[in-house]
């Protein structure tokens, strides 16, 4: 039995779906009789490329053509069509990629084409051939017998020489939208007699990521799964994606802070043989989409969700805060990194979790940043004072422009907090030695915008380093980043202690003071005999 994806390769112009430009310009270049020599059809695989090379092949080489709609009947678009063609040779630059045949191709091209106009070599993924084999073929590409005509089909443009691609027409490939590959998918499913709802449809389409050859393939496999019975159930185990609800409710989880039914529900996945590598890839697709509900305001079309799926996508994006919604994404990213690298995503996946229901558990710089915006965005928001009627004022002066202040409120306890957990960190980043300047120092007093940073009595020489015009300003620049208000930071000596007092105003004994001499100078005692 032939393949469904080979069953239904598009036959004709018509067929083709999601590369309308390309369509439009070899329709009007054949019609216009504006063929070029060279075609270099590049993108992703699975997108057509092959297929509009051949459906090429048939336009010009029809019975009836050159032509923009090739019957499909004649011997030419047969045997085109089934690959038997001696006037449209395919070949896998991937295998023959070198210089020896590249020659033989060089040899044959003087030949006449043996029933249609046109001699048409496909290459397909011809980035894989040698720079040497590339040259043998420059010439001829720019100055082809006037039967030749080169398609060349590549996923890789980026490897194709400049040489070769500026001696052809370049046509860019597109992912096809999903709207697009689901109704591919629904006209090989009735051509095929497969019972499959759209929802079921929807979801292989969305695991195809704009290969229609992957899609098809799939919709296959599930044909020959299920007796022709696709459901959504039966596409979520193929592909080991994860059905919405359970998406669904680990947001509300989420938003819920309830750390411990988070654990235990992925626990509960694991333990049905969920794949946890797609739960955090599908779980970065839903909170993309909320992502997108946050700042579009609405669904987009091009998700493929039912209207039910729509209203909840609406109200958990109320729900989750935009910077809850970023800081997660940021969160299991390092899940699908460790994914990538062969570790087991489950540890990195329940840390995340934990990072966002607990923020105060996580003492990076990034959760330090969230929370500090969680209380910004608290902070401003209006009191409710309740409504009263007064009777309209007098007509008077325009009130005084409002004074700036758009600052977050950041009292001594929060900066306090901060100092040893994010600002010292941050100045390391920004200079080590100045760092090692405050490590002995702490705020003490924040009047204002004027934050004062008290060093030991015995630390004089630091705070005249950190009173430095450039250290001072690279440190009001860290405290900036960290709290986001501009402290102007002032610098003191503090009081000694009791005993340091008193240690400072008693006399050193003459032991103590020789024993400070020594290590001074680095002296030793002579005893004289």
């Amino acid at each position: 039995m032939t393949a469904l994806y080979r069953k239904y390769r598009p036959q004709d112009f018509d067929e083709v779906v999601g590369q309308e430009p390309v369509v439009r310009t070899l329709r009007n270049a054949i019609e216009r009789d504006q063929i070029r020599q060279a075609y270099l059809f590049a993108g992703p695989r699975g997108t057509g490329k092959t297929s509009l090379a051949r459906i090429l092949a048939k336009a010009l080489n029809c019975a009836y053509g050159p032509t923009t709609k090739p019957d499909g009947q004649c011997n030419s678009c047969v045997t085109i069509a089934a690959g038997t063609s001696l006037d449209v040779i395919e070949m896998d630059a991937a295998s023959q990629r070198g210089i020896d045949d590249i020659r033989e191709i060089r040899e044959r091209v003087v030949l006449q084409p043996v029933e249609g106009r046109y001699k048409v070599y496909i290459l397909d993924e011809a980035h894989q051939l040698t720079d040497a084999a590339f040259n043998a073929l420059l010439k001829l590409i720019e100055e082809p017998p006037p039967h030749l005509v080169f398609v060349f089909c590549t996923t890789d443009l980026a490897k194709m020489i400049p040489t070769v691609r500026s001696r052809c027409q370049t046509f860019m490939f597109a992912r096809p939208r999903l709207p697009d590959l689901t109704r591919l998918l629904r006209r090989v499913a009735d051509g095929e007699k497969i019972d499959a709802p759209d929802a079921a449809l929807a979801l292989v389409a969305r695991s195809a990521r704009g290969s229609f050859r992957d899609a098809v393939s799939t919709l296959d496999q599930l044909s020959a799964a299920t007796n022709g019975a696709v459901t959504v159930q039966a596409v979520l185990q193929l592909l080991g994606a994860v059905e919405e609800e359970a998406l669904f409710r680990i947001c509300d989880l989420i938003v819920d802070g309830d750390t411990a039914g988070l654990l235990t529900f992925v626990e509960e996945l694991a333990d049905q043989g969920q794949d946890l590598t797609r739960l955090v890839i599908d779980l970065l697709e839903h909170l993309r989409h909320l992502l997108l509900v946050q700042h579009m305001g609405e669904v987009p079309e091009s998700i493929p969700v039912t209207a039910e799926t729509r209203e909840r996508l609406r109200s958990q994006a109320n729900q989750l805060g935009e910077p809850l919604v970023l800081r997660l994404i940021d969160l299991l990213a390092v899940a699908v990194d460790d994914a990538r690298q062969g570790g087991d995503p489950r540890l990195p996946l329940e840390l995340a979790l934990v990072k966002v229901t607990r923020p105060g558990a996580d003492l990076s710089r990034e959760s330090l940043a969230y929370r500090l915006e969680q209380l910004e965005s608290r902070t401003r928001e209006p009191a409710h004072a309740p409504e009263r009627v007064a009777p309209s004022p007098a007509p008077s002066a325009p009130p005084d422009p409002p004074t700036e202040s758009n600052a977050p409120a950041v009292d001594l306890e929060q900066v306090q907090q901060l100092w040893k957990q994010a600002i010292l960190p941050a100045m390391e980043q920004r200079s080590i030695p100045v760092a090692s300047v405050l490590n002995e120092a702490r705020p003490v007093e924040l009047a204002g915008d004027r934050l004062v940073v008290e060093f030991p009595p015995a630390a004089s020489f630091h705070r005249n380093l950190a009173e430095d015009p450039k250290n001072a300003t690279l440190i009001a620049d860290v405290l900036y980043e960290v709290t986001g208000r501009r402290l102007t930071p002032s610098f003191a000596i503090g009081e000694p202690s009791e005993e340091e007092a008193a240690e400072e105003e008693r006399a050193p004994t003459e032991e103590e003071f020789v024993s400070l001499f020594k290590s001074t100078f680095d002296a030793r005692e002579v005893k004289e005999e």
